[in-house]
């Protein structure tokens, strides 16, 4: 029987069942496997992909909702990948063209890395700001936190929900619920009982990536990520908005080193919604 070509292959839905196909899709592009991450990924949103005849997934990604349920106020594009004996023959093209197309109104948001750029540019999405990944390991000095912070618990999420909805500008409450048990760490600033910031640290192979990373202002951003370092011997790494200069100039003194930079891009809407002054850094790059 001849082999189906590309483009007659359909694209369907993707389920937690398929968490290790993505993962071996990951593999096979030289990115980390990650199965903790596609594991939220497939969990919180909606997973698209194309079935290889010979095995495994030709295509795949994930888009994040965030508002209401019946009309999304935004979704997030990630993990965008092609197979690589199925690369450069227009297939991320057709599944981007399907995900734009099944979100109809719905504005989308990605993290774009060099290579990516064009054709979410092609597809009509425009630059709207940038991202600067750092990694390494976070080294104190010894100076007491201006901010106060504790380990959350189980009475304080309806407290962070209020404030991730107020800082991110949509309701994220299927992401922030899953946290305690995704991330090893989460962790509140407080003030006069009032809960003004949170970070959580979730484990990515042999990092911890720090996000998200919401926060009143820069001190309470410096105090929490300074808490979740001082509590695993694995490096950090996180993503922070480039209009943040000040964490990040505070960040790389103490250790912590640019390794990347993406394109924070948008289509359909000109801006993200939200409070970006209190938004330091996402729950990953994946998701927004």
């Amino acid at each position: 029987m001849p082999t189906p070509s590309l483009a007659s292959l359909p694209i369907r839905r993707l389920t937690l069942r398929d968490l290790t196909a993505c993962a071996d899709l990951s593999e096979d592009r030289g990115w980390p496997r990650e199965e903790h991450k596609w594991g939220l990924l497939l969990a919180a949103g909606k997973g698209y992909g194309i079935d290889d005849p010979d095995g495994g997934l030709v295509t795949a990604c994930v888009v994040t909702e965030y508002g209401p349920r019946e009309q999304p106020v935004l979704a997030a594009v990630g993990m965008v990948l092609v197979a690589e004996r199925h690369a450069r023959r227009g297939v991320g093209r057709r599944l981007m063209r399907h995900i734009v197309s099944a979100m109809g109104t719905t504005p989308l948001t990605l993290h774009a890395t060099p290579f990516g750029r064009p054709l979410y540019e092609e597809l009509g999405f425009k630059v709207t700001g940038r991202a600067e990944m750092l990694r390494g390991h976070f080294v104190p000095t010894g100076d007491r936190a201006e901010v106060a912070t504790r380990a959350a618990t189980a009475e304080d999420l309806p407290s962070v929900v209020r404030l991730d909805e107020e800082v991110f500008g949509a309701d994220r409450t299927h992401i922030v619920t899953r946290l305690p048990a995704f991330a090893d760490q989460l962790r509140v600033a407080e003030e006069g009982g009032r809960i003004i910031g949170y970070a959580a640290a979730w484990p990515n192979m042999d990092t911890h990536v720090v996000g998200p990373l919401i926060a009143r202002d820069t001190a309470t951003a410096e105090a929490l990520l300074a808490s979740l370092a001082a509590r695993t011997d694995r490096p950090l790494r996180t993503d922070i908005d480039v209009r943040h200069e000040e964490l990040l100039s505070w960040a790389k003194a103490r250790g912590l080193a640019s390794v990347a930079s993406n394109a924070v891009m948008t289509y359909g809407i000109t801006e993200l919604p939200g409070d970006w002054s209190r938004r330091f850094a996402p729950v990953t790059v994946a998701a927004a």
